[in-house]
């Protein structure tokens, strides 16, 4: 892991339709290198927060009303999603989203296009992510709307590394899914971060999972930061059943 931060959010407010206020002086950062954690119940602005940086926020009618997102140096609080994508930042959005009448590999191919490669970029990306999902190689002629779960999980992944990332935004990863399909999920997004260098900020509601693979976590609580601090600080903190879960 670098020292350097990939990603730094400082003090933002995220506001809907201009009266709603989803998040107010949030900061992180994510270093390169590394599994970032932002924790926290539903509807605490974790997805907020991953959109923001993303630029995704502005589809929905959302606005960084105040502070500052940069990523790799670069002040990014207004760039479109679609430059971003282009420098390396990709969201995976909360519930898959797949192209359900499109094959497997036909939502796989539709990662690759916004970078503009060629064909033989696009063969290896692809043979990159089958190493990495080889279970998405044996399903790759199925129409993707009749996989499981935790398969559009991996289309969903695998679609967004085939943008070639730096970064990856990866929204609830675990929602809908079985307990060993969801340690299957974290397992390569660790072999990820391990092998290819790509850094994660992943939202998660799941703390036990997200605390066994992330570096460093953060705790949300009604569009606020309440905590953070090395995954081992929090798994062993007196406070994370307070903070988040409420008790």
């Amino acid at each position: 892991m670098s020292s350097a931060n990939i990603l730094q959010i400082n003090q933002i407010e995220v506001i809907y339709e201009k009266v709603i206020l989803a998040v107010k002086n949030v900061s992180l950062t994510v270093k390169e290198g590394a599994i970032v954690a932002l924790l926290g119940a539903n509807g605490a602005g974790k997805s907020t927060t991953l959109k923001a940086a993303s630029g995704l926020a502005n589809a929905e009618r959302g606005e960084v009303a105040h502070g500052s997102i940069h990523y790799q140096g670069q002040d990014i609080t207004t760039i479109p999603t679609s430059d971003l994508v282009q420098q390396g930042l990709v969201q995976v959005l909360e519930g898959r989203h797949c192209f359900a009448h499109l094959t497997i590999e036909e939502n796989l191919y539709t990662g690759a296009f916004v970078r503009k490669p060629s064909a033989r970029q696009i063969e290896q990306s692809l043979e990159k992510i089958y190493h990495y999902f080889p279970r998405l190689r044996k399903l790759r002629k199925n129409q993707a709307g009749y996989a499981s779960g935790g398969e559009q999980q991996m289309v969903a992944i695998g679609r967004a590394l085939m943008a070639n990332p730096k970064l990856v935004l990866l929204d609830e990863p675990s929602m809908g899914l079985a307990p060993l399909v969801v340690e299957e999920i974290f397992e390569i997004v660790k072999t990820l971060n391990q092998e290819e260098g790509v850094s994660f900020l992943l939202s998660e509601q799941n703390a036990a999972i997200a605390l066994q693979y992330a570096d460093h976590g953060y705790i949300i609580e009604s569009g606020r930061i309440a905590a953070e601090g090395n995954s081992e600080e929090l798994k062993h903190s007196g406070n994370l059943d307070t903070l988040y879960f409420g008790k």
